[in-house]
């Protein structure tokens, strides 16, 4: 069975999104809604994680390094102004979606396993991480014509 496998992936992912997260809102504090959101919503990672020990007591026996190396090269120097604060948002989306297909992923085997518990976790879990990605692309569509059209 290799659900381990991606038990492990997705703990790594949402420990990623988690730092990230936190690190975009020390990054760019000057903007109120970015600071306090993005330590809302790397709360929900964490909590997220919280909820997977149990299915990685369960089934899984490794670690995927794979979402800190995409972490590490998407996040690896801070940005600064309109265009950084784009592409640090970008980037978080670009995580959510790994975290947010993973969850499905687990959510069939659940389904497979028959294991409701498994199944109601991968809901919550879904659908907060929904919502981050959600807000995410919001925040990205609001800043988007400041960056990109006015000089600065």
């Amino acid at each position: 069975m290799h659900l381990g496998n991606y038990l492990g992936l997705l703990d790594n992912s949402e420990k990623q999104i988690t730092k990230a997260f936190a690190q975009v809102s020390r990054h760019h504090k000057d903007e109120p809604d970015i600071e306090q959101m993005c330590q809302k919503l790397s709360a929900w990672s964490r909590e997220h994680r919280g909820k997977l020990v149990p299915y990685l007591q369960r089934y899984s026996t490794q670690q995927s390094t794979e979402p800190a190396r995409l972490k590490h090269e998407l996040f690896s120097a801070p940005r600064s102004g309109s265009l950084g604060l784009i592409r640090d948002l970008h980037d978080l989306w670009l995580l959510t979606q790994e975290v947010q297909l993973s969850w499905t992923v687990i959510q069939q085997a659940a389904l497979a396993l028959r294991d409701e518990e498994m199944k109601a976790t991968c809901a919550f879990c879904s659908a907060r991480t929904k919502r981050q990605t959600d807000w995410l692309l919001g925040r990205i569509k609001q800043a988007a014509p400041q960056a990109l059209v006015v000089a600065g």
